[in-house]
């Protein structure tokens, strides 16, 4: 069997001296540590060529054997937006009081979620993930992605930051069990719903939780398990999430 190679070109590496190197580290440590997750959306729209330059961002993402196993499917019809709000307040009404176990519902209760998702219809764009489980060449026959998950939760990823970057905001929301989505995008069946994301400005005046996240002591260690950070800075313990 033969095998269709790529063409490889040399790459053009950027290299910078270590200054300018922990001069970017900094900056972009210091702006996506201003992210939030916004469950609050103002009404404006933002120009529709930003969220696709977002989503072009997104899909420079590594995917296994190069398959790039995701579509990204942008709403904007307050009906279809409606009737994904309702959609998914019902099966999160379900979540809430019957499947969730005490646990959860513990866990969740600090940030004072609930099943009811006004942002489905306030954001003026909701971008719905779908990772594509196989592929189907041109004749129609499936062929095998390789890291589906992976691949996709990369792009996403890094489609969080793209939005940040420019300045717009966004929630990760995945309402359990997703295949109302499938239905009301008519999306084929080898696309299954990975996450949705409302996106759009805060609404002026909106509040967030002031949660902390872990330091650098916490989360990196040396494979020895020691943490290579022992006196690292602790103002990590007041930065939000």
């Amino acid at each position: 069997m033969s095998v269709k190679r790529y063409k490889f070109d040399t790459y053009e590496f950027e290299r910078v001296d270590v200054p300018e190197m922990e001069r970017r580290a900094n900056a972009f440590y210091e702006l996506m540590n201003r992210r939030r997750s916004v469950r609050d959306f103002s009404t404006e729209v933002p120009p529709r060529r930003c969220i696709d330059l977002a989503i072009r961002a997104a899909s420079t993402a590594p995917s296994g054997a190069h398959r790039q196993p995701w579509r990204f499917v942008v709403v904007d019809d307050p009906a279809l937006k409606k009737a994904i709000r309702e959609a998914a307040e019902e099966e999160e009404k379900e979540n809430y009081e019957n499947r969730f176990p005490p646990e959860w519902i513990e866990a969740l209760a600090p940030l004072g979620t609930s099943g009811e998702k006004p942002f489905l219809e306030d954001a003026p764009y909701l971008v719905v993930v779908f990772k594509e489980s196989y592929g189907v060449d041109a004749a129609g026959g499936k062929t095998t992605n390789y890291y589906v998950n992976e691949s996709v939760g990369i792009a996403c990823g890094l489609f969080i930051a793209a939005l940040h970057n420019m300045g717009l905001a966004t929630l990760t929301h995945t309402p359990s069990p997703m295949g109302f989505l499938s239905e009301l995008l008519n999306r084929p069946p080898n696309e299954k719903p990975y996450i949705l994301f409302p996106v759009g400005y805060p609404l002026p005046g909106t509040t967030v939780p002031d949660l902390k996240r872990k330091t650098l002591e916490e989360v990196v260690q040396n494979n020895d398990g020691v943490s290579p950070h022992p006196r690292a800075s602790t103002r990590g313990r007041h930065n939000k999430r």
